[in-house]
């Protein structure tokens, strides 16, 4: 459903804000005009353009910086249901390294460290220029709300990917000055921090539960309330246990969402913004213009192109060739029951077509995320992103597995019926019984290839005996406490004169 995806375009044309590359260069922007920057951003127009630039960086972790950086498969590689794939184990070697748990400062994930920090330069001025603008008159106490909840709900994303990844990060709220040095936290002080910033954005209450149509993209209190879950389980905050459960509550009594029917559909293009999505990242592809030198520019993304089968013959189905990385790995094809939906909409079994065999070939590609024919784009652009997938973030089905999980206790009969909802839409009549055990198994079912297990394995306490060397030797380690977090990109170290802390590593 292409035609609501407004967001997409326009933030990624923001080419007035685009400053991105590494070290502390991105904190810089440079003025639109010659008009001074206080007085740019004082009327509506000029404060939309910031609300824009605030969003952009949600769409460049597929590509920025030089780096092939998709957020749910950064995640998943991690975990133990996709392979990295490639050329060969050098193919984007930062992948195998982060698979096997021994990432260097000098081999990481640089790209997305900095797209974090630009979404938090952005926002910090995004709740400048709102009081600029207030100040001006130019909007009035309701305008300035729903603004500024956008701005510290983005803010609070951004950091928690930087959290999430690298952990003992610098946080601020107030955009660094020359030389660009803030304090780093440990991560339980970074935690503290993002998770206070949330719930005073909840606490502003100015957005709908679901955006209408012709407004999807743009944040929710659904969407608000998905993080709060999301950064309360991961941190394993016991005290905030119950307001979590109240918001996936509140989500589900709402009747703003429910499952769609056919798990098939969600991931095709007439599933973007069903019924079922709380947040999606949206690209679109028509008449898209980015390239590899306009990364920036409005269009698609390049994901599909990542993962489709490597010189793959097209036309024996409607997929489109790849470059053959993100195998789904065999245990994760014959985990699911023959009688699951889940498994044909997830494993794209790419056999039926003549393809090249690459590094960690299983015959299996995510089938969520393939590059369609029938939805291939023509533009200006490079046609390796021509691709308009929009990226799921959260879904219902989260939402009722959140709910179970954090019920099992308190309320173990609407865990039970809201564990059971998930598990029947996918095809599977029988009842299960509300235990962490069957709700572990349904997230693993339900979510392959979208950036949940990794983080799953973590907060469960489950990585030290999952994540351990495989039978093929493609990962050797064993993950453990001190590998939970991603080194410091060296050139942030270096860049930080000293007073920057590197993780264990």
């Amino acid at each position: 459903m292409k035609t609501r995806n407004i967001l997409s375009a326009v933030a990624l044309a923001s080419a007035l804000f685009a400053a991105t590359s590494c070290g502390n260069k991105f904190l810089t922007v440079e003025n639109p005009t010659a008009q001074p920057i206080e007085e740019y951003f004082v009327t509506k127009d000029h404060l939309q353009e910031a609300l824009v630039a605030a969003y952009a960086p949600l769409h460049w972790t597929d590509w920025a910086n030089g780096q092939y950086n998709p957020l749910m498969i950064m995640s998943d590689i991690m975990a133990d249901q996709i392979w990295v794939g490639g050329e060969s184990k050098t193919d984007n070697q930062y992948w195998h390294l982060m698979m096997n748990f021994e990432a260097l400062p000098t081999a990481c994930m640089t790209s997305i460290w900095t797209c974090g920090y630009s979404g938090v330069k952005r926002c910090n001025d995004l709740i400048q220029y709102t009081g600029w603008t207030k100040g001006a008159g130019e909007i009035d106490d309701t305008e300035e709300s729903l603004i500024l909840e956008q701005a510290r709900l983005l803010r609070v994303y951004y950091y928690s990917w930087l959290w999430k990844f690298w952990g003992n990060i610098v946080y601020y709220e107030t955009n660094l000055e020359d030389p660009y040095i803030g304090t780093q936290f440990t991560a339980d002080e970074v935690y503290g921090k993002i998770i206070a910033d949330l719930e005073g954005a909840i606490a502003i209450d100015a957005l709908p539960m679901r955006q209408p149509d012709a407004k999807a993209g743009y944040l929710t209190k659904a969407f608000a309330y998905m993080l709060y879950a999301e950064l309360v389980m991961y941190q394993k905050d016991e005290s905030r246990y119950t307001k979590a459960l109240d918001y996936m509550k509140e989500i589900i009594g709402s009747t703003e969402y429910d499952l769609v029917d056919d798990y098939g559909t969600i991931f095709k293009p007439e599933g973007e913004w069903s019924k079922e999505s709380i947040f999606e990242i949206a690209y679109k592809a028509d008449a898209q213009v980015r390239s590899y030198d306009n990364v920036l520019g409005a269009g698609g993304t390049i994901l599909p192109q990542l993962i489709g089968p490597y010189n793959m013959a097209e036309g024996a189905d409607d997929h489109k060739a790849g470059w053959g990385f993100a195998p789904v790995r065999k245990e994760t094809v014959e985990m699911f029951k023959a009688t699951d939906t889940r498994r044909a909409a997830t494993c794209y079994d790419a056999t039926v077509n003549a393809y090249e065999k690459r590094y960690q070939d299983t015959g299996y590609f995510l089938e969520k995320y393939q590059g369609l024919q029938s939805e291939y784009n023509t533009g200006d652009g490079a046609p390796d992103m021509r691709f308009g997938n929009n990226y799921r973030i959260y879904r219902f089905s989260e939402t009722l597995l959140n709910a179970a999980e954090l019920a099992l206790a308190s309320d173990p009969t609407n865990a039970k019926i809201w564990l059971n909802k998930v598990h029947n839409r996918a095809g599977l009549t029988d009842t299960v019984d509300a235990t962490l055990a069957n709700i572990k198994q349904e997230r693993r079912l339900e979510f392959v290839g979208e950036g949940k297990r990794y983080w799953d394995l973590v907060r469960w306490g489950d990585a030290p005996t999952v994540l351990v060397p495989d039978t093929y030797g493609y990962r050797t380690n064993t993950w453990s406490e001190s590998k939970k977090y991603l080194p410091i990109p060296q050139s942030e170290i270096d860049a930080a004169l000293g007073t920057l802390n590197q993780n264990n590593y």
